[in-house]
């Protein structure tokens, strides 16, 4: 069964900073590509960034490109996302999520399991 375990969200102040984590467990996790996607509040779910299997090429969205790094331990099955310079916009939460493909997508309909969300929330 895969499963997929966001941490580390929580209340920032605007220009503040973050890390995400997600450990992955239940398939071979350096086969697949993997990227973090979000959801605002009232608003549908949006790809943010994504990592191919090697850790080699990564990809951003216009939105958080420059802010946002995006990570992977294969040894440790692990993903990170690290979240600089924080917006009041970038509220939402965030959930890991498992491609079945080795490249990663801007295309929400390429991830076939996500992790439960980890709430970021950013305000003075």
């Amino acid at each position: 069964e895969v499963q997929l375990v966001e941490s580390g969200g929580g209340l920032v102040q605007p220009g503040g900073s973050l890390r995400l984590s997600c450990a992955a467990s239940g398939f071979r996790f350096d086969d697949y590509a993997m990227s973090w996607l979000r959801q605002a509040p009232g608003k549908g779910l949006e790809w943010v960034s994504g990592i191919n299997w090697t850790g080699k090429t990564t990809s951003y969205a216009e939105s958080v490109k420059g802010r946002f790094t995006i990570s992977r331990d294969n040894a440790k099955n692990t993903l990170f996302l690290e979240m600089n310079s924080l917006k009041p916009e970038d509220t939402a939460v965030y959930f890991c999520a498992k491609s079945f493909l080795i490249i990663a997508t801007a295309d929400v309909r390429d991830y076939d399991n996500r992790g439960q969300g980890a709430q970021v929330t950013v305000s003075s």
